[in-house]
């Protein structure tokens, strides 16, 4: 995945050994996502809480509707890495592999609520047409079906969160 050099846990040193360590204990492995910051260790801090806030924090989106969203985006960014590992995490609540796969190529072709719907065309307008935002309000037809403020806020947060980490690791 990387393209700079990056420090494997065993040439770990220091901090980023006990963050190394911190990971493995925590989450059982230490995902590669996390190695492209080797370089920058306090950076891997920052990234997981913002990773743990946005993802997991209180909301009123579901973590599967942010997994889902995480596929969407990732999926428009050409990250397979990205769609690979939150569509894991996505079977985790749908235990649908068809579902998924479908997801993973165009969520039109899935079977969604209406709000799940709504939920991975946002994520693809702001995605793909950021540029436009301007002139047409992609938050309309969420507030239309009920989305709350601090909901549209959540999604947002997962939007442009995958972003930024596609774009990381894809660059």
């Amino acid at each position: 995945m990387s393209r700079i050099n990056i420090i494997q846990p065993g040439g770990a040193n220091g901090r980023l050994k006990e963050i190394y360590y911190q990971l493995e204990t925590q989450r059982g492995q230490i995902a590669e996502v996390h190695k492209i910051h080797s370089l920058r260790p306090e950076s891997i801090i920052k990234h997981m809480e913002l990773y743990m806030e946005i993802m997991f924090s209180k909301s009123e989106l579901t973590r599967a509707q942010r997994e889902m969203i995480a596929v969407v985006v990732s999926f428009n960014n050409n990250c397979s890495y990205c769609a690979a590992h939150h569509g894991s995490a996505l079977q985790h609540y749908w235990k649908d592999e068809e579902k998924l796969k479908k997801l993973k190529t165009d969520y039109r072709e899935v079977e969604l609520s209406n709000n799940e719907r709504a939920l991975c065309k946002y994520a693809e307008e702001v995605t793909l047409r950021h540029q436009n935002l301007a002139e047409v309000d992609p938050t309309i037809p969420l507030k239309e079906i009920g989305f709350s403020d601090g909901s549209i806020l959540d999604v947002t947060l997962v939007v442009a969160y995958f972003n930024f980490v596609n774009s990381m690791v894809l660059s």
